[in-house]
């Protein structure tokens, strides 16, 4: 039996989305003062998130990307790793914020973290929308946490499912569904 996506409910609404990225823009400011930052976001998904971030930054930030994969057109991470395009720039003595629209198990930022470590950064931060720790297999440092949320599977803001839903300007759950 074929199977229909639905957006069982809304998570998180466009204004608490905007009210906390503007708290984290804020809070990365602080900690950076008079110093500069770049700003990696995971592509795709982080796209949306980090234009917003970006916006919110008070110091002087660039803006560099990375496309990492492990869950292709499913539901569920399927633990393997893929890196699909590097950063253009050397981070080598900059100070480094990884921007990830989700982490959930942690696999794919253990090993995004690993790769950026060995270039050597003099700062490397991470800095994540949603953070699903109960579903984390591995211990990754988080250091600008938009929201906890349980373990559903989420659209919108940037996240998709088969790259559909990234445009909703909130965060959904979404659910597949018996037709």
């Amino acid at each position: 039996m074929a199977k229909k996506e639905v957006i069982e409910r809304i998570l998180i609404s466009e204004d608490r989305l905007l009210q906390r990225v503007k708290e984290l823009g804020e809070e990365i400011s602080r900690d950076y003062k008079r110093e500069e930052i770049l700003l990696v976001g995971l592509l795709k998904g982080s796209v949306i998130f980090l234009a917003d971030l970006a916006r919110k930054i008070t110091i002087p930030c660039m803006l560099d990307f990375m496309s990492v994969t492990s869950y292709g057109n499913d539901i569920e991470s399927s633990g393997e790793v893929r890196f699909l395009k590097d950063l253009d720039s050397d981070i080598h003595g900059k100070n480094v914020v990884i921007v990830e629209d989700i982490i959930d198990t942690g696999l794919t930022l253990r090993e995004v973290l690993k790769v950026l470590k060995a270039r050597n950064p003099k700062t490397l931060k991470v800095c994540t929308l949603l953070n699903k720790v109960s579903r984390r297999l591995v211990d990754v440092q988080v250091d600008y946490n938009g929201f906890n949320i349980p373990d559903a599977f989420v659209v919108g803001y940037g996240l998709d499912y088969a790259q559909k839903y990234r445009n909703l300007n909130y965060i959904g759950v979404l659910k597949l569904v018996d037709e």
